[in-house]
Formats: structure tokens, sequence, C-alpha cells
């Protein structure tokens, strides 16, 4: 069970429900979402009388083990997650670009695309250490030097981080630099490594896997929040279809569809999901159009030499390009939401 208590309530009410608790040897977790405080009961066997939790003051809502989501459900809390780092806001009313390659290559590299990134206004950077590769062949990241080197170039540049964490052990070195730790697809139903990210203080972006439905990606960011980690990011990359004209499918119907749904923000990679370098223009745009509150778009300064994903990298030229749209479109947006009628 969840008891989600009112976003104004007072400590006696908080402390009186849990003095019930505890007369009931009944096993709690308090959790803070949203300047609200949850309470946690949904691994104790035994089911409370739901009416008797509702008389508290304080109260709210109390959610019941036959709802599949509890925690990313807007029933639970109706107003967006907005996710803060110091100025950076995910989920706000702007939409933000996360922007870099798709793996760290070398430091001449890391901080050439960090500067770039910089330069276009952008505040976070992505750039994978640890590469999931379908082919053990292929280049499988830097690892720890190459979290070393996005550390360097946060210290160059001031950008946030974002990176891929892919094994349950590897996670503290990960978040000694990552300001924000990515689930990659493959590993969106690793339910270990789910619930660990969830005991982690930093904010988490989850990709949805590649055969996912809506259900069971709102599930997976679950799993992180059960665990107490209420700062989760979703984001769509594409999901495969018979189609082969582009390396997967982009699904943007779950973008407004997933909003009516869950109260966390969801970002969209037309990177991965198009696999195509004059995809990601378009596609961005009508990610955003679609009400995303994000983009993260590949780029390296020579695609072709890129160690990995070389087809759907964007160079610099293209990247400005499409940053200069971006800006453009967003523009518009402040200015159209402050006069609609004068359009």
């Amino acid at each position: 069970m969840i008891i989600l208590l009112e976003k104004k309530a007072q400590k006696v009410c908080y402390d009186e429900i849990i003095a019930f608790l505890q007369k009931e040897k009944i096993n709690y977790r308090p959790i803070h979402a949203n300047e609200r405080i949850v309470i946690d009961l949904s691994r104790n066997v035994r089911v409370l009388d739901r009416e008797k939790l509702l008389s508290f003051d304080g109260v709210d809502k109390v959610f019941t083990d036959t709802e599949p989501y509890r925690l990313v459900s807007r029933n639970f809390i109706e107003e967006n997650t907005i996710i803060e780092l110091d100025l950076v806001q995910i989920g706000g009313e702007t939409p933000i670009v996360i922007a870099g390659p798709c793996s760290v290559e070398s430091e001449e590299q890391i901080l050439e695309i960090a500067l770039l990134v910089k330069a276009q206004g952008l505040q976070i950077l992505r750039g994978g250490a640890f590469k999931p590769r379908t082919s053990p062949y292929s280049f499988q990241g830097l690892r720890e030097r190459g979290l070393e080197l996005l550390g360097k170039a946060r210290e160059e540049t001031g950008l946030y981080i974002i990176t891929e964490v892919v094994d349950t052990k590897d996670i503290p070195m990960v978040a000694q630099y990552a300001d924000i730790l990515q689930v990659g697809s493959r590993n969106m139903r690793n339910y270990e490594l789910l619930k660990a990210v969830g005991r982690v203080n930093k904010p988490i972006l989850l990709k949805r896997s590649m055969s996912a439905t809506m259900k069971e990606f709102l599930l997976s960011a679950e799993y992180v929040m059960s665990e107490g980690n209420t700062q989760v990011i979703l984001c769509e990359r594409g999901i495969r279809t018979f189609d082969d004209f582009s390396r997967n499918t982009l699904d943007l119907a779950i973008v407004p569809a997933t909003q009516k749904i869950t109260h966390l923000p969801i970002i969209v990679d037309p990177s991965h999901a198009t696999g195509r370098a004059d995809l990601i223009e378009p596609m961005s745009m009508a990610a955003l159009a679609a009400g995303a509150q994000g983009l993260m778009i590949e780029v390296h300064p020579n695609p072709p030499k890129s160690f990995s994903d070389a087809d759907q990298a964007l160079d610099p030229k293209q990247f400005a390009n499409l940053m200069h749209r971006i800006n453009h479109y967003l523009e518009w947006q402040k200015a159209y939401a402050k006069t609609p009628h004068a359009y």
C-alpha cells in the first residue's frame, strides 16, 4: 500500500500515522516526492484498512496493490515532476537538449565536443564510458578512463554529465563522475540494476527498451521509484518494427500518451531512434511539437571516424543548424503562449 500525504500536511499528521503503523507493527518507508511525503507499505503482506488510513488528518490518498504502477502515476501525484540540477530544469516549461558523442574516445575528442556543446548554450553533455554493444568485437568504451575524461570535460566547461551505467557493481564509480545516471534500452528490464539505481540520490534517465510496451516502460520506472529515488526521466529512443529504412521506429505517440498517465518528464532520442543523421532534425522538431520535454542528440567532430554509431552522429555544422532551428521554435512557442490570438 502507498499512503500519500497532502502537500501541506503538518508534521504532527505524519507523526500520528507513523505512531499508528508502529503500534500495528507495520514496516514502512517514507519517500519524498514533489514536496510531498509518501509512506510506502507496499512490501507488507498484511493489508491495512484503507478507510482507517484515510481517516487520519493530512492523508490525501491511499493506493492499493491492485494498481499496476502507483508511484509513477498521475493518480499518485498530479503535478509534473521537475528535476533540478541547480539552474537546469528537466520537465519544466522549456525543453532541454542533451548532446555529445555516443562514446568517449579520447581526451581531445570529448573536450572538443564539450566546448561545441557549451558554445550552443547547452548545459548537459552526454558521452558513453561503458558501451554495451550487440557484437563482442565492437568498441566497448574506455570504462573508468572514459569517466575520468568526462570529469575533465566538466571541469573545463562546467557542463553537467550524463553517462550510462551497465552493472550494479559500477554504480558507485559512475556516480562519482555523473550528474545523471543513464539506464540504457538493453537494461530497461534489468530489475536488479533498476533497484540499485533507485537507491542512488541522483537523477536517472531510463531509456525504453526496443520491444517494450508503454506499461512495461512505466513499470521499469516504478522499480526505480519504489526504492526511494523519485528523480526519473523517461526517454523514448525508438522501437523495433518490420521497417528497415531507419534503425528503429520512433514512437512519438508515447510522448503525449505517457504525459496523461505519469508525472515524470519524458524526452526523445532521435539519434538512436532513426540511426540516420538526415532524419534527426525533422524528428527532433516533431518530438518537440509532440510535447517532449527534451532531446538527446549525438554529435561528433568527425562522424565518419566515430568509434560507434557513425551514421547517426551530427557533425558540428549539422548540430549548429539543428540548434538554430530548435531555438527559433522555442522562441516562437514562448511568443505563442503569451499572445495566442496573434497567430
